[in-house]
C-alpha cells in the first residue's frame, strides 16, 4: 500500500477516567477521539473534528465529566467505536497516512480497543509520537506534558484542554513547529 505523505493525521482521544480504580465490571475506554489534519508542505493546520464515542464498557464519571467536559448524555448520542475506525479508514486515509498522538497512550488505547472488540486497527503501522520528539528536539532529560510543551514554545492552548479537538489541533501546532523551525 502506497503511502501518502502529503499530510498527517495529529490524532488525540479522550476516555473514561476515575479519581482512583475504575468501578468493578467498567474499564477505560474512548468516549472522544479528535483530529487535526496538518500540511505536511506547509505546516498549516487545515482541519479539526470531535467524534464521540458512546462506551460500551463503562460510564462517564464525575471525574470524567470535570476532566473533560464531557457528560454521559452526551457521549449516549456518540457513534460506535466500530463505526469511528470505519470514519478515520474512509473520511482520513488513516491506513495510508502517518498518524501522531502526544504519547504513546493514544497508540495503546486503539491497539487494545481493536484487539478486545475484534475489529480492525483503522491505522497504518507508524506512528509519530510527539511527546517524545518535543523531548528529544528540546534537548530536555524527560518528556514533559502538552500544557509545558506550549508553555516552552510561548503558544497559547487553544481551546479546552482534555477535549480531544482541542488537544489535537495544540499537538498539531507543536508538531508543526518542531517540523518548521528549523
Amino acid at each position: 500500500m502506497a503511502r501518502k505523505l502529503d499530510q498527517i493525521l495529529v490524532i488525540d482521544v479522550e476516555a473514561t477516567c476515575w479519581a482512583g480504580n475504575p468501578p468493578p465490571g467498567q474499564e477505560a475506554e474512548i468516549i472522544e477521539i479528535g483530529i487535526c489534519v496538518l500540511d505536511v508542505t506547509s505546516g498549516e493546520r487545515l482541519s479539526k473534528e470531535s467524534i464521540l464515542v458512546k462506551p460500551q464498557r463503562s460510564t462517564v464519571s464525575p471525574f470524567c465529566t470535570q476532566l473533560t467536559t464531557l457528560t454521559q448524555a452526551q457521549v449516549g448520542m456518540g457513534v460506535s467505536f466500530q463505526a469511528v475506525c470505519a470514519i478515520l479508514k474512509e473520511k482520513y486515509l488513516s491506513k495510508k497516512r502517518l498518524w501522531a498522538s502526544y504519547g504513546d497512550y493514544d497508540r495503546r488505547q486503539f491497539e487494545r480497543e481493536c484487539q478486545d472488540r475484534d475489529i480492525p486497527y483503522p491505522f497504518g503501522s507508524t506512528h509519530l509520537n510527539v511527546k517524545n520528539l518535543f523531548a528529544i528536539m528540546h534537548r530536555l532529560s524527560k518528556e514533559v506534558g502538552l500544557d509545558k510543551a506550549l508553555t516552552l514554545l510561548n503558544r497559547p492552548l487553544e481551546g479546552t484542554h482534555h477535549r480531544g479537538d482541542d488537544d489535537a489541533w495544540n499537538i498539531a501546532g507543536v508538531l508543526s513547529t518542531l517540523l518548521f523551525s528549523g
